[in-house]
């Protein structure tokens, strides 16, 4: 899990622009890695990322 959780938060901060990423972007992330959207929404918590755009609330 560590590994995947180091490829999440790579991910994330590779497709966040400007400390923000997209909630399409973010449920893409967490497919891409079969994980729920919270884990992607935790990391970008730890990185002081924020979510834009959110369509399903789950951020």
């Amino acid at each position: 899990m560590e590994q995947t959780q180091e490829k999440i938060v790579e991910a994330v901060k590779k497709a966040a622009r400007e400390g923000k990423l997209s909630c399409t972007a973010a449920r893409k992330i967490a497919g891409e890695f079969a994980v729920a959207p919270g884990v992607v929404g935790k990391v970008c918590d730890e990185l002081k990322i924020k979510i834009k755009a959110c369509e399903l609330g789950c951020f």
